[in-house]
């Protein structure tokens, strides 16, 4: 059963209903859900639900119709996202497993995992124990096999991923591996289960040859029953009539288990078909079905392969296979998962150790993001980290290199920065943290040794030019557009041309030490930009009472769909400070619309999200903060 306690429950009080459930011989599990906090309770224990339900602190009683308990929906609404060495499985994430289908030395598995990481992938498969129908075909390396798996593996950064046959290689086996794999002719060897999920570790449970639904996820439940919670269902095939294909794939399962299961589904197209050629359409197809990710065999030389080498890819197949995907995957509003990079040394990073922290941001120093940087940072304790292009910001975050990024999101005169908003959707790891403003007067910047009637040509970006158009179709300067504003004085400075001029702030000129031939050309004086502050989940300050939320949905394709969203955020007192539209790449005529809302600091806006939930096809929140103050 679920027990669903109240959202201002004293911790005394949930200890007491905890200790009340194992007493009558429940295992309790504790869920903290987007919106509630539950218990779970699984067990063959009979008590009346109304004892429960008067506990202090009970706020519902639930009961779970379905036989498998801790796998279903009833049991957990969101679904379960699974990290391994910090490779996410599930949720918006694609997980790409790829590796030789055995172990078979040093080199080749050595090569295997360069290709499988450079590639775009993020778990190395392979086969230390192989169980197979014949008993003179090749049967693994076992102990030495991992050992050469587990190093390769941590080489590239790969968590590794292999099969268990026979619960004596458990202690063997635990030194090495991060995913433990039941194999199809095992998935009701309910004793194996039994070991293997008492080891709390991930368990990727691949369907039985001939087995259904219900059968897959009671085996499921073995696991999850004995002490795992990441438990992976791996769709390979079942066995049919067809004999052209080894197995027949069976896509259609993944909606369905979609629908009834809160575990990640991986797919297996190189067993479901057995075939080289048919590998790819059918991981592009798991994807579009639903699938959280593809397990595909791939080897350096199949040719020399000592199995299943007709259905293992060549590497540059595999790197064509990710490719694809990652292509697919946006259109599913899916981030392919990526290796976690450690995060830098800082010496490697800042140029002083008087900065311990960096910030990264887009352009040349003196570029109006570092001009936003130096207000909402203390230039005291960080530094500025350069960057050629917004992504690199996303990147240096992402990779460590800097512990924040600020990129502009909106200038109001030209308006929205559409390719920030595409980025904050497309790295998943990161969140905003805060937002600042700076008004911007922009400056018509020379040689020293030149004057303002010389000037033939300007140079700056393409929002500083739009900034400027009207001074500069007054004088007739041609125009060319390069990637940063004090990027544009640097070139100018560089090129010694007395008819070059560059467009940029105070900052630029003086930090690259050149003339200002015209202040305040900007068309309009009240010229600002608004930046976001964005840096990794787990590196996110604390902040008290967030006023502002930066989200971003799409709406369901019918009559007054963006209205009844609208009309939550009004109900719920929610103010919408901003409204973007964006096309949905893959989509045409389909939008995702980013909102930015205003709180009072207080509200309960996981309420409200899942009401907008309801209405939505797609939802996901980029970030929580104090709003800028004017």
């Amino acid at each position: 059963m679920i027990i669903v306690l109240n959202k201002q429950i004293e911790p005394s009080d949930k200890e007491r209903i905890v200790d009340y459930l194992k007493e009558k011989g429940f295992r309790v599990r504790e869920i903290q859900g987007e919106s509630d906090t539950v218990l779970g309770a699984v067990g063959s224990a009979a008590v009346d639900r109304s004892q429960i339900q008067v506990l202090p602190g009970v706020a519902e009683v639930i009961p779970i119709s379905k036989p498998y308990k801790l796998a279903s929906r009833e049991f957990k609404k969101e679904d379960t996202v699974i990290k391994v060495g910090g490779v996410k499985i599930g949720g918006n994430r694609f997980c790409v497993m790829g590796g030789p289908c055995a172990v078979e030395n040093a080199g080749q598995i050595d090569a295997a995992a360069r290709i499988v990481a450079e590639s775009g992938g993020v778990i190395l498969r392979g086969g230390a124990f192989k169980p197979r129908t014949s008993p003179y075909a090749f049967q693994g390396l076992g102990e030495e096999g991992l050992k050469l798996m587990k190093a390769a593996g941590n080489k590239y950064g790969l968590p590794i991923a292999t099969e268990i046959v026979s619960e004596k290689h458990i202690p063997l086996m635990e030194p090495y591996v991060d995913i433990y794999q039941i194999g199809a002719r095992n998935m009701q060897n309910f004793e194996l289960l039994k070991a293997v999920g008492k080891l709390g570790k991930p368990v990727m449970l691949k369907r039985g040859l001939s087995a259904t639904m219900m059968e897959w996820l009671m085996a499921a439940e073995y696991l999850l029953a004995n002490g795992t919670d990441d438990v992976i269902l791996c769709e390979r095939g079942i066995r049919t009539f067809e004999t052209e294909t080894r197995n027949t794939l069976d896509l259609s399962m993944i909606p369905v288990l979609k629908k009834v299961t809160h575990l990640p589904i991986i797919v297996d197209p190189s067993h479901g078909t057995g075939r080289r050629d048919s590998v790819i359409p059918m991981a592009m197809a798991a994807a579009a079905a639903g699938a959280d990710g593809v397990i595909v065999e791939m080897h350096p030389n199949p040719e020399k392969a000592l199995s299943d080498g007709a259905q293992s890819l060549y590497p540059e197949q595999f790197e064509k296979m990710v490719c694809d995907l990652r292509s697919v995957a946006a259109i599913l509003n899916k981030e392919l998962a990526r290796i976690p990079q450690p995060a830098a040394e800082p010496e490697t990073v800042l140029p002083t150790a008087a900065h311990p922290h960096s910030v990264a941001f887009q352009g040349e120093h003196g570029a109006f993001s570092e001009i936003a940087l130096k207000k909402f940072f203390d230039p005291e304790k960080y530094c500025s980290l350069p960057c050629k292009t917004f992504h690199d910001v996303f990147e240096s975050v992402l990779k460590g290199e800097a512990e924040f990024g600020i990129v502009p999101i909106e200038n109001s005169l030209a308006g929205s920065i559409h390719t920030n908003y595409d980025l904050l959707l497309r790295y998943p790891d990161l969140t905003i943290c805060g937002e600042t403003k700076i008004r911007v007067s922009h400056n018509l910047i020379g040689i020293k040794t030149t004057e303002l009637k010389n000037i033939k040509r300007v140079y700056s970006h393409p929002q500083a030019l739009s900034q400027c158009a009207r001074f500069i179709e007054e004088h007739g300067y041609r125009t060319f557009a390069v990637v940063d504003t004090s990027g544009s004085v640097a070139m100018v400075k560089e090129m010694n041309d007395p008819q070059a001029a560059a467009i940029a702030g105070d900052a630029a000129a003086e930090y690259w030490d050149m003339k200002i031939l015209k202040p305040g050309i900007e068309s309009d004086p009240k010229n600002f930009t608004r930046f976001y502050i964005v840096c990794r989940k787990e590196n996110k300050p604390k902040t008290e009472n967030p006023d502002k939320v930066s989200i971003v949905f799409s709406t369901k394709d019918e009559p007054g769909a963006l209205l009844k969203i609208l009309k939550i955020f009004a109900d719920g007192g929610l103010n919408l400070s901003k409204l973007e539209s964006r096309p949905i790449f893959g989509k045409p005529w389909e939008y995702l619309f980013y909102a930015a809302l205003d709180t009072d600091g207080k509200t309960d806006t996981k309420g409200i999200f899942e009401s907008v939930k309801d209405h939505s096809e797609f939802f996901k929140v980029l970030g929580s903060f104090k709003k800028m103050q004017d």
